[in-house]
């Protein structure tokens, strides 16, 4: 039982960790900068909050969606069709704040552990240098809802972003049945009033029938995770130079946002500003910190960092410091401009509310920048997931074909390609919210994980050459764990046992195979 026990929390030491990533048939191509890092950071964040989820944080979500052949008692528990969330109002500055605090103290340990250990494999790499083998799974696992999960929010943004470029730029208008996945078309139809500028921006509102029952898909959002999927099998360097280039045009948009926008505010519309208190204040924290995660993934690429132990402190703290500025502006901006109850089930709200000024022009641009913006956050998460799973491959935890690098392009192939099949074909039928809710409460667990291991290896590895050291330990660690966890206090029950059910089966998947194929396990015979 003993050795058991021994092999569960066995750890890789610092050292071992690094040795083994610079092997060389794993050597990736190192053509990153800070200002790349920070762009992709920027690239994350940007996006997520500021395009997608501010309306449906500051909104709130309804307490009996409809979802039509999904309206079963089963289902509805399991997708949470029964249990709404509270809007946070106007106050959803106040909610980006708190997020933005939890996630700095999280991006200072994320620094230190990335520039001691710049190995790809993000916080489960951190985890299995302090925490052990098993926390270290649990945390890989976990980390896949970061990332997958969180892409498909992100790709459901991106198509309602591409329904108002589409019929703002061209006059092009789609039908609803395929630009939406069934629960939020339904939703749409039941809710939303006939003179909604929302219908402006469909050909038709009719479903059809499958099995008796009315369906829709959400087709846009599977062809751009297909084509972000292609440019990262493509190389890093590729993708780097993509993702700058939507940086700056979006950040362009957002400061033109903020200005132009200032202009159509009505204060009337901040009153009542907290209208369900604090505890609509925490929950939208809980939904927008999806939009600080940003620099999380930028820990993943640090085998293709230059100079990582300099590099990955400044591209994490930097774009964490220059988002949650503009997301400020933003958020005060979206619901001065229309009443915070009407962003219910949109993932659009920036393009919503510039529509409704009347401006075409100021629509057309508002939706490059978020299209923009949305390209680059799917590329930047689709980014990190794959290099997750090639960590995990190369410790034996994952068959190996997960490690194996695109001959040419030095890329994780298979993973790649997985993790846009699956994220593609998600999104066409899950909606924004449920995403996002699930997103989160991973993230906040790794934060967790993270913050905890800069407490143990500033015990177990003292000696250690720490480029960059988080100040204040163990206070600001401390803190980053009791602000992460009041945040994943925030989100709803139904997350909660979504989230349990998918550790539990990641869980199985370790003790079948990963316990048992360890590499650790050879390595100490």
């Amino acid at each position: 039982m003993k050795d058991f026990t021994a092999k569960l929390f066995r750890t890789k030491p610092p050292r071992l960790l690094i040795d083994e990533a610079y092997e060389p048939d794993r050597q990736m191509k190192k053509t990153l900068s800070a200002k790349d890092l920070i762009a992709f950071g920027v690239g994350a964040t940007i996006g997520s909050g500021i395009f997608a989820l501010t309306g449906t944080a500051a909104a709130g979500s309804g307490v009996a969606a409809a979802r039509g052949w999904l309206e079963t008692p089963v289902v509805n528990f399991i997708l949470g069709a029964d249990m709404g969330r509270e809007g946070a109002g106007p106050a959803i500055v106040i909610s980006f704040i708190i997020a933005a605090i939890a996630c700095g103290f999280a991006a200072l340990c994320y620094a230190e552990l990335a520039a001691m250990i710049p190995v790809s494999g993000s916080a489960y790499t951190f985890a299995y240098a302090s925490l052990g083998e098993l926390i270290a799974w649990i945390i890989g696992w976990d980390l896949m809802l970061e990332y997958a999960v969180g892409n498909i929010a992100v790709a459901v943004s991106w198509s309602d972003h591409f329904l108002h470029f589409a019929h703002g730029i061209f006059g092009i208008k789609l039908p609803l049945w395929l630009t939406a996945d069934t629960g939020t078309a339904l939703t749409r139809l039941q809710t939303l009033p006939a003179d909604s500028p929302q219908w402006t921006f469909y050909s038709s509102t009719d479903l059809p029938l499958l099995f008796g029952h009315q369906f829709a898909m959400n087709v846009p959002a599977f062809v751009i995770v297909a084509l972000v999927t292609w440019v990262l099998v493509i190389g890093i360097q590729e993708s780097a130079m993509a993702n700058t280039i939507a940086v700056f045009i979006k950040v362009a948009v957002v400061l033109f946002v903020i200005g132009y926008g200032a202009g159509f505010v009505k204060p009337e519309n901040w009153v009542p500003f907290a209208p369900s208190g604090l505890t609509g204040i925490m929950g939208g924290a809980a939904i927008v910190f999806f939009s600080f995660i940003g620099f999380d993934a930028v820990s993943s690429t640090a085998e293709e960092t230059k100079n990582p132990q300099r590099d990955m402190p400044i591209g994490m703290i930097g774009s964490l410091i220059v988002c949650t500025i503009l997301y400020a502006g933003v958020s005060l901006v979206l619901t001065g401009i229309m009443p915070y109850t009407k962003y219910v089930n949109d993932a659009a709200p920036v393009a919503t509310a510039l529509a409704s000024t009347g401006q075409a022009w100021a629509h057309g641009l508002v939706s490059i920048g978020a299209l923009a913006g949305m390209t680059s956050v799917l590329l930047v998460f689709q980014l990190g997931q794959p290099r997750i799973f090639m960590a995990m491959a190369r410790d034996g935890l994952l068959p190996k074909v997960f490690a194996i690098l695109h001959p040419k392009y030095k890329t994780p192939l298979i993973p790649t390609i997985m993790t846009g099949v699956l994220v593609g074909l998600a999104s066409m039928f899950i909606d924004i919210g449920q995403a996002a809710e699930l997103t989160n409460i991973g993230t906040l667990a790794a934060f967790i994980i993270v913050c905890g291991g800069v407490i143990l290896l500033r015990k177990t590895e003292p000696d250690h050459e720490r480029a960059f050291k988080c100040p204040f330990v163990p206070v600001v660690p401390a803190l980053g764990i009791i602000f992460c966890f009041i945040l994943m206090m925030s989100l709803p029950v139904v997350t909660w046992i979504r989230f349990v059910v998918w550790m539990g089966l990641g869980a199985a998947v370790y003790f079948m195979y990963g316990y048992r194929k360890s590499r650790l396990n050879f390595e100490s015979e």
